[in-house]
């Protein structure tokens, strides 16, 4: 397949550059894809549109504010993007992969300076364009790099006074239950519910478990790639617990819709299950690539955002939905002027 097929042109305007006031009043489009039916609704009438006994499956990584400012030892500026831990260093370092910005790359060993208390070390770049840096830190590594990083907003997303908004953003890009901190990129589907949608949901008779992936940027890395099959995934941790892994099994023993929130639940899932969708506990990496063609062993339905062109993202959604249906529906959003992207609106697809 060919990735101009997954191609579409999007007004700048609806691009979200802000969240809504409240996180259970953006849109909710809904595929049913049975009907081939679209529907609009708001995302506060999502628990009139799941069955008792429906399973959502959640992400609970929580985004660490991965972007950090600061100066090499020469005087000049540098920007880190965190990306994914590595390991523990001698004397409570921590070696981190990074994405690193600046008008001279620093030569192997160069100190780099965020703060008074956080500082770090260029070990070697490496093979995909990224670097390997040791970080040294006063104090906890999570109250150094609170201290000195600010939330790692996507690029499409701009911010004239970055520091102004900073305290906004750190709060709203996270979701309201978020718990395992370690994602360089939120998980946006979860972004729109709230505690009352959730107790709603559990009175509607569904249920919600949690699991997590780090999000990082492989998530969202554009495919360069002419053949679509020919993209490969970054890595990314993952870990299904085995309470999780023991409710979905008796959901699906019972015949119950499982519906993840977001497309990383949906490869954590999609990784964890056997070849008859049994899920199995566990942790590690995944770099599993969904596009059309993939036969899902786990996954009935999905909450999700409205994704760049030329996405993995795109294509996943396309290979649960259908490319054809998916191209009509984003076709409607854009017509009916649906918000994009991470602050944007969400889609059901069941």
């Amino acid at each position: 397949m060919q990735l101009k097929d997954f191609d579409y042109s999007l007004p700048r305007e609806l691009i979200a550059q802000e969240p809504l006031k409240e996180r259970d009043s953006s849109r909710l489009m809904v595929l049913d894809r049975r009907t081939q039916t679209i529907a609009h609704a708001h995302f506060y009438q999502l628990p009139g549109y799941l069955q008792p006994g429906d399973l959502l499956v959640a992400n609970d990584t929580r985004v660490i504010p991965a972007r950090l400012y600061g100066k090499k030892e020469t005087g000049g500026s540098v920007e880190l993007l965190l990306l994914r831990f590595v390991e523990h260093g001698a004397g409570g370092t921590q070696v981190w992969e990074c994405l690193l910005k600046s008008r001279r790359k620093p030569p192997v060993h160069a100190k780099l300076f965020f703060s008074s208390h956080f500082q770090g070390e260029v070990l070697a770049p490496t093979e995909n364009g990224t670097w390997l840096i040791r970080l040294q830190h006063q104090g906890s590594f999570e109250d150094a790099l609170s201290a000195a990083g600010s939330t790692p907003l996507p690029p499409y997303i701009s911010r004239s006074e970055p520091s102004e908004t900073e305290a906004f953003d750190r709060e709203r890009y996270q979701t309201v239950y978020a718990s395992r901190s370690g994602a360089v990129a939120a998980p946006t589907a979860g972004l729109h519910f709230t505690e009352k949608v959730l107790e709603e949901i559990r009175q509607a008779g569904a249920e919600v478990v949690f699991i997590t992936l780090h999000v990082s940027l492989s998530t969202y890395q554009p495919i360069r790639k002419e053949r679509i099959e020919d993209h490969r995934m970054h890595e990314e941790y993952y870990q299904l617990p085995r309470a999780a892994a023991d409710r979905i099994n008796q959901a699906r023993s019972e015949g119950r819709r499982v519906i993840c929130v977001g497309t990383t639940a949906t490869r954590t899932l999609e990784t964890s299950a056997a070849p008859d969708g049994t899920m199995r506990e566990g942790e590690g990496l995944t770099d599993l690539y969904i596009y059309p063609g993939y036969t899902f062993k786990a996954v009935d339905g999905l909450i999700t955002n409205f994704h760049l062109p030329k996405s993995s993202l795109l294509l996943l959604v396309s290979a649960l939905a259908g490319a054809a249906f998916i191209r009509r529906a984003y076709e409607a959003a854009i017509r009916e002027r649906y918000r994009f992207y991470s602050y944007g609106d969400a889609m059901l697809i069941i």
